[in-house]
C-alpha cells in the first residue's frame, strides 16, 4: 500500500479507497439506486392499473372504456383521464340493453314479425343425417 500524500490527514474516512481498490459504497449506492428505480417503476405501474383491476368485476363496456381511458392517461400524461377512468371503475353503470331488448320484441311480436331463430347451444352441433339409400 502506498503511503498517502503528505497534506493529507492522519485518519481518512472509510469511503475513501486506495487506489486499485474497490469502491464498495459506489456499488452499495449503484445497487440502491438501480432498485429504488425499479421499485418507483413498478409502484408506478401498479397504482396505474388500480382502476382497471376495479372495473375488472364490473361490466364488460365498463372494463373496456376505464382500459382506454387508462392507456390515454399513460401515453398522453393527462392524469384527467385517469381520473375519469378512477371515478367510472368505481360506479356501476345501469343495464339499459335489456330493457331495451324486451321492448324490441314485445313490439316485433305486435306487429306480427316472427322471432329470429335462436342459435344452437354451443357443442350441439347438428349431424347431417345422411340419405335415403336405394338399395
Amino acid at each position: 500500500m502506498t503511503d498517502p500524500h503528505t497534506s493529507a490527514p492522519g485518519h481518512l474516512p472509510f469511503f475513501i479507497t486506495a487506489p486499485g481498490d474497490t469502491d464498495v459504497l459506489m456499488i452499495i449506492a449503484a445497487v440502491v439506486l438501480v432498485g429504488s428505480v425499479l421499485l418507483a417503476g413498478v409502484l408506478f405501474l401498479r397504482i396505474h392499473s388500480l382502476p382497471e383491476r376495479l372495473a375488472h368485476k364490473g361490466q364488460k363496456l365498463q372494463f373496456e372504456l376505464v382500459a382506454v381511458l387508462c392507456l390515454l392517461a399513460l401515453f398522453t400524461h393527462i392524469h384527467l383521464f385517469w381520473v375519469a377512468a378512477l371515478l367510472l371503475a368505481f360506479i356501476d353503470l345501469p343495464d339499459f340493453l335489456s330493457p331495451l331488448n324486451r321492448i324490441a320484441r314485445a313490439s316485433e311480436k305486435l306487429a306480427g314479425v316472427p322471432p329470429p331463430p335462436e342459435p344452437p347451444p354451443p357443442g350441439d352441433e347438428a349431424v347431417p343425417s345422411p340419405g335415403p339409400t336405394g338399395a
